[in-house]
């Protein structure tokens, strides 16, 4: 009878264990796109954090590696210079593994994904904003939430709009022999609905024009048009980076 009360007493023992590892899964679940008690590393307005990439490392739905991979990291822009990412959250797994979430320059537009944190490099820090209204046909520079600079563009016409959304400067370069593009270029993490005349298939960029009297308007195949005086200007103020607001 002892005998038989200790094997009882082993399976109940063994059953208890065995519930408690059922719950200790269901309080643990896999971690959502956008997990509690993630840190902000971007406001997007007044301070913002990008990164380089440190690998060609998979951009994960969630952060885990199990997740759906949606894309992977790329060393460069569609232009040849160097990609980078903006980064807007960081992460803890339980078990100690820290991700960081950020803004992927693909379509469709907005784009947000998971990395893990030594898939980037260290954090370049901007106060910059710049905010282009189509309406208004104005593009408007902040630093540190200040106005520092408008100056009238030139936006997508109706069949091959400027799309709306949060991006950001991917690319800063000058240009030459290429009249069209004006003196100075930069690239954005946006793309258009339908092809522009901006080299890559469709991502928008912020250039000069040999057509100033197009400006203010919409004039374009989805770039964001700007004088020759005006995108001199502006190329010296935006740092790489910066997030770019198309309302």
């Amino acid at each position: 009878m002892r005998t038989r009360r200790l094997v009882v007493a082993s399976l109940l023992a063994s059953a208890v264990v065995a519930t408690a590892g059922v719950a200790a899964q269901a309080a643990s679940p896999e971690p959502t796109a956008n997990p509690k008690g993630q840190v902000r590393l971007s406001d997007e307005l007044t301070l913002s954090r990008w990164a380089y990439p440190n690998t060609r490392g998979l951009v994960y739905s969630r952060p885990t590696s199990k997740a759906h991979a949606i894309h992977r990291l790329k060393w460069l822009t569609e232009d040849g210079l160097p990609e980078l990412y903006l980064v807007l959250s960081e992460w803890t797994d339980p078990a100690g593994g820290q991700w960081v979430k950020i803004r992927v320059p693909m379509r469709p537009n907005g784009t947000t994904g998971w990395v893990p944190r030594d898939a980037l490099r260290q954090y370049t820090v901007v106060h910059t904003l710049l905010v282009v209204n189509r309406t208004t046909l104005r593009a408007t520079l902040y630093k540190d939430g200040r106005k520092i600079l408008q100056v009238p563009v030139g936006v997508g016409k109706a069949s091959t709009k400027t799309p709306a959304g949060h991006f950001w400067i991917r690319e800063k370069f000058r240009v030459s022999g290429a009249p069209v593009y004006g003196p100075y270029a930069m690239g954005t993490s946006a793309y258009a609905p339908t092809l522009t005349d901006w080299p890559g298939g469709g991502v928008v960029g912020l250039h000069g024009t040999n057509e100033p009297g197009l400006i203010p308007g919409r004039p374009s195949h989805g770039c964001i048009r700007l004088r020759n005086s005006d995108i001199t200007r502006l190329y010296r103020l935006v740092p790489r980076g910066t997030p770019l607001h198309v309302i």
